[in-house]
């Protein structure tokens, strides 16, 4: 035991609940220091998009209300990490400093610097893995390399050590006996005020750990049973919506996995391995990022780099304010302002829709998702996007197209996802709202639809833009 503090440096896990460095911290029987900074400034370091920002604003007064409700108190600090912990440490004469680890490669640089400055100056450093359930170091194929491909990976994964069992929240946390300096959160501006287009996240999501409990428990009550059935539907509640508070790590994945194989015991389905599965794919993207750290600037597979995309600035505005013309689309880039997130399915069609209907490149379409996204992810965004695009890991092939017409009648039948998020469209028929420019005119004027009015035309043919893509991709792939 120790008078002499030790500092827990809070980065992308927002919690008490299964946090290792926390949970260490307190049984050295030091007082807490719990303390995160807002670090923009530091090489390398990617300054979150709007949504994101938005969401941790509410996510870290979450964690402050719980850290006070256990006798711990939040330090807010601003400015390059390498710089601010080592200060903290000399303001509160800390021994200790903990976290658990990153595996960005800015981050890992970061953490290295921090961990041999401090431990030259006798403090102790401490790190833990709670941010994956596999680390990206640890999991390799027969060679020693990454993994590239999926399946594979997971396999590997599950024929390793089972996850680790969670642990649970403090009840208690220590804090130094006198007060520490701490940044007004108000003062940081995160959250956007003129104007403030945040008010459909705030009716759609309540960020932090108690948000992220109730999210995972209504899923495995309502969901899970469903998953493979259900889980492409858009119009249905059927997906855990957990990727945000995962994000942010206001639950850990020990403790969603925890959750499922609880579920798994009971009742064994196909629907629940597949969730697995889909936890196992945010792995694979993180194993990805960390072994590939330009993920969001280049190609995962070389000889993308000199696909000729297009350069198209009208069909780039018109795919991020909903008005390309396609109802499915439409729909999916609306939510996605509207609600700071989108259903995957529709967001494999959108990214399909850019890349390959447009040829734009997949990075202006990532870029666009980092900024609107309240789960924007280092490692999910670019792995997902390069993987549409055809030119990521385990990629969907060059030739797969999405047609945003048979895509929205498959996943979308009745038509009530687009009715929702483009109400322009709502008072169609079902057997018009998915190509509303097919439809006959007495129809569209039933229903107050004016083509090139109140609701655009699509911005490019089906047939032409995928031979269009069809072409390009293949001269790219024989290259």
């Amino acid at each position: 035991m120790s008078t002499r503090p030790a500092i827990v440096w809070f980065r992308d896990d927002l919690r008490l609940d299964d946090h290792p460095a926390l949970q260490w911290a307190i049984a050295s029987g030091r007082p807490v220091v719990a303390l995160w900074v807002l670090d923009e400034a530091s090489p390398g370091v990617r300054p979150l998009g709007g949504a994101a920002r938005w969401w941790l604003d509410r996510s870290l007064r979450s964690l402050a209300r719980s850290l006070e409700a256990r006798g711990g108190r939040l330090v807010l600090r601003r400015g390059p990490a390498s710089v601010v912990v080592p200060a903290v440490v000399a303001e509160t004469g800390a021994g200790a400093v903990c976290w658990n680890r990153r595996y960005g490669a800015a981050e890992v640089a970061i953490d290295r610097e921090l961990e041999d400055d401090l431990s030259n100056r006798g403090i102790e450093v401490e790190s833990f893995h709670g941010s994956v359930l596999f680390e990206p170091n640890a999991t390799r194929t027969g060679s020693g390399g990454p993994y590239r491909v999926f399946t594979p990976f997971w396999r590997a994964c599950r024929a390793g050590a089972a996850p680790r069992a969670p642990s649970d929240a403090p009840a208690r946390i220590a804090a130094p006996a006198l007060p520490i300096a701490s940044d007004d959160l108000d003062a940081w501006g995160l959250t956007p005020t003129k104007p403030d287009w945040s008010g459909g996240l705030a009716a759609t999501w309540t960020p932090g750990e108690a948000g992220a409990a109730a999210r995972l428990a209504t899923f495995l009550r309502e969901g899970i049973y469903s998953y493979t059935d259900d889980r492409d539907r858009p119009d249905l509640e059927a997906v855990s919506r957990l990727s945000p508070h995962l994000r942010f790590g206001e639950i850990s994945p020990f403790r969603v996995w925890a959750a499922v194989e609880a579920v798994a015991a009971e009742r064994p389905t196909a629907s629940v391995e597949k969730f697995r599965a889909e936890l196992g794919w945010r792995e694979f993207c993180h194993h990805l990022a960390f072994h590939f750290p330009d993920l969001e600037e280049r190609s995962f597979q070389p000889r993308f780099d000199a696909f000729a995309w297009r350069d198209d600035p009208a069909f780039l505005a018109a795919w991020r304010r909903g008005q390309t013309g396609y109802p499915l689309v439409d729909a999916g880039m609306r939510q996605l302002w509207q609600t700071g997130w989108m259903h995957n399915r529709v967001r494999m069609v959108v990214a399909s829709f850019l890349a390959k209907h447009g040829l734009i490149d997949w990075r202006h379409g990532e870029r666009w998702f980092w900024d609107t996204l309240v789960d924007a992810c280092p490692a999910n965004n670019p792995a997902g996007w390069q993987w549409v695009a055809g030119c990521g890991a385990d990629a969907a092939p060059y030739f797969r197209i999405f047609n945003p017409i048979t895509q929205s009648e498959t996943f979308d039948p009745d038509g009530a996802y687009i009715r929702r998020f483009v109400p322009e469209l709502a008072q169609l028929p079902t057997d018009a709202i998915h190509a509303p420019w097919k439809a006959p005119t007495l129809v569209l004027r039933a229903a107050g639809v004016r083509l090139d009015d109140t609701y655009p035309r699509p911005i490019v043919d089906h047939a032409t833009a995928r031979a269009r893509a069809l072409d390009a991709f293949a001269a790219t792939a024989a290259g």
